[in-house]
């Protein structure tokens, strides 16, 4: 894809006018766990969120970067403009399952990006594991640079964060998170378009450490759309496929 169209869909985000979510009530920021959100952007018009786990390395999900397309990573140049940066390699996870993910079910849902050259003007966060076992009502922070509005493309491209609880039957296959306010019975603060492959962070003793990923979300009452649940693919099997990866790659983490 030529390089022209990948920076018409990056400033389709960046350049437009920031509305008020994550959907519903998202913080938007700049510091903190938000100095690791980068956006990838794909040939076919699709957007999705990723977090720096160091100088050369992505965390995102699987569904965010599948084979068929050309990716890469919206950086800034000097004078604040977005430029496009490559991927060198991207690596996802043997287990994910397409069909299983769109059905909201369980699946690998992982993927690791090694990058050209490191990101500049951005910060790296740790990958960890949830805290087992996990708690209905455990609290969590989610980010990422989805859209503020569903539908509407030109509201994503900033970083938001919002806190949500577990609800359900959280585990090791999958958690999900609800707006403590509305508990996804109306509709409240969650993930949308955009967000996916963005970081879910738990605090831990040294600080907010990933545990999960954002891979899907409904509207309320488990309708479609935004503003439900927000599905979230923890790390607790997959940490040491990062990890592997990673260090096949010459990182460490």
């Amino acid at each position: 894809m030529k390089t022209a169209t990948f920076l018409s869909i990056a400033a389709a985000l960046l350049f437009a006018a920031p509305a008020e979510a994550i959907v519903n009530g998202g913080t938007p920021q700049t510091d903190g766990v938000a100095r690791a959100i980068v956006t990838i952007v794909g040939s076919r018009g699709n957007f999705c969120s990723g977090s720096l786990i160091a100088p050369k390395l992505v965390l995102t999900v699987a569904h965010c970067v599948q084979p068929g397309a050309d990716y890469k990573i919206v950086a800034y140049g000097a004078d604040g403009k977005p430029e496009l940066q490559n991927i060198r390699t991207i690596a996802i996870h043997p287990g994910f399952n397409m069909q299983a993910m769109q059905s909201h079910r369980a699946t690998a849902d992982v993927a690791l990006l090694q990058l050209e050259i490191p990101l500049k003007g951005k910060s790296t966060v740790p990958v960890g594991s949830p805290q087992i076992p996990i708690q209905v009502g455990g609290r969590f922070t989610i980010a990422g640079i989805g859209v503020t509005v569903p539908g509407d493309g030109k509201s994503g491209g900033a970083t938001r964060v919002a806190g949500l609880v577990a609800t359900g039957k959280p585990g090791t296959l999958q958690i999900r998170l609800v707006d403590p306010v509305t508990n996804g019975i109306s509709g409240g603060i969650g993930a949308c378009t955009g967000d996916s492959g963005g970081p879910v962070f738990e605090d831990k003793p040294n600080g907010p450490a990933i545990i999960g990923l954002i891979s899907w979300s409904t509207g309320p009452n488990g309708s479609a759309g935004c503003g439900g649940l927000t599905g979230v693919t923890p790390l607790t099997l997959y940490r040491d496929w990062i990890l592997q990866t990673a260090r096949s790659w010459g990182a460490a983490l």
